[in-house]
């Protein structure tokens, strides 16, 4: 450590408050009594969001600039409390003393927060307050915490602004694909039709209403988390037998160009299975394979696009657990050009996303480096290297 760091704990300089959960019965939603925050849902950037929930009954307090820390799962990611407010068990408040710039305290914590999170791979469940009053903390005289303080601040604020242009870029170039595949669609030309889904598919068929027995290797098993946004996401996929493969398989056998698409949790995307595709459909999931009239990658960028998200969220079900009905999709209303037009526009459409995920590629990977920026310059602070 640099001369004249000192290495402290937590405790020596911080009051650590654990939080404890009021009575469910004193809560509302009305504003009465002291606000009132359960864990990390309601967490900012840095500052603790506005509350939705109040209680009667106070138990533990934080003040105006405590430092809220998460300490169940997800545990270590930090906000600072923005008024008097009422911690429930998934927070602790952390009051520095005198000594401590409070803002030196919070980034200091960020820096510390993936050790706090988990060690040697092992994440925890949560952290208790003696074990956040021994956490290592790198101290220097005040001025000094002040300085650092400020340099950082100045950084972060130019990180944020690139990080927010990045994000802008990053929605303005899928929503100027989706603007595009949505004037493509209802901008119907001569000899368009509207037809139900049903009546343009030559096979339709629910997954089992089961879910197939996982296990570590074998034959992928699509669900409904593997098709988010449109794209298949296999090498994640859990795996079945081959004797769980034949019972979830009774009833069809997945073909190259066979469309699936998700009906629960997150509902409403579609994808075309690729060559060989030998997967069994978990439960959440139906599978349809269009007639020759429909080109597959058109239907695609229907379902996929405004056009069928909208029909979507139109059909879901259930607040509990949302879900899209079998009968609800087989009626989806498809818009239905010639099948030359259908390949015309699919390809426009191919060529148009391909360029759009590849801008939205960069936009990532701008947004990764500026994370990394991050974690190097809270390293750099507090190894004494600014």
């Amino acid at each position: 450590m640099k001369n004249g760091w000192q290495q402290k704990q937590i405790g020596d300089l911080c009051e650590v408050i654990a939080g404890q959960s009021p009575e469910g019965k004193f809560y509302n939603a009305e504003g009465k009594g002291m606000p009132f925050y359960q864990g990390k849902k309601d967490f900012g950037e840095k500052f603790i969001e506005t509350p939705t929930t109040w209680t009667t009954q106070t138990t533990k307090i934080a003040q105006e600039g405590d430092i809220l820390m998460s300490v169940r799962a997800p545990v270590g990611p930090v906000n600072f409390a923005t008024e008097e407010v009422c911690i429930g068990r998934g927070l602790a408040a952390i009051r520095s003393g005198t000594e401590l710039n409070r803002d030196f305290l919070f980034y200091q914590l960020q820096h510390l927060q993936p050790e706090i999170a988990g060690r040697e791979g092992a994440v925890f469940a949560s952290i208790n307050k003696s074990e956040i009053e021994g956490l290592p903390l790198a101290f220097v005289p005040l001025p000094e915490q002040q300085r650092i303080v400020g340099t950082l601040d100045e950084a972060f604020a130019g990180v944020a602004t690139a990080k927010a242009n990045a994000e802008k870029n990053l929605q303005n170039a899928r929503a100027l694909f989706e603007s595009h595949l949505q004037s493509v669609l209802t901008r119907r030309g001569k000899g368009w039709a509207e037809k139900p889904l049903a009546s343009l598919c030559s096979l339709f068929v629910d997954s089992a209403h089961r879910t197939p027995k996982y296990q570590a290797d074998g034959i992928p098993a699509l669900r409904p988390r593997d098709v988010v946004n449109g794209k298949l996401t296999l090498t994640e996929a859990a795996r079945v037998s081959q004797k769980e493969y034949e019972i979830q398989s009774r009833r069809h056998r997945p073909a190259p160009g066979d469309i699936v698409y998700s009906r629960e949790l997150s509902y409403g995307w579609a994808v075309i299975l690729p060559e060989s595709p030998c997967i069994c459909l978990s439960q959440g999931m139906c599978l349809f394979r269009p007639t020759p009239s429909l080109d597959s990658a058109f239907l695609l960028h229907v379902l996929n696009g405004p056009v069928g998200r909208e029909q979507a969220l139109r059909a879901a079900v259930g607040a509990a657990h949302p879900h899209i009905n079998l009968g609800d999709i087989k009626a989806y209303q498809i818009p239905f050009p010639s099948p030359g037009e259908q390949k015309l526009i699919a390809r426009k459409l191919d060529a148009m996303l391909a360029e759009t995920q590849h801008l939205e590629s960069i936009y990532q990977q701008k947004l990764a480096a500026l994370g990394a920026l991050t974690k190097s310059l809270l390293h750099q602070a507090f190894a004494g290297q600014l």
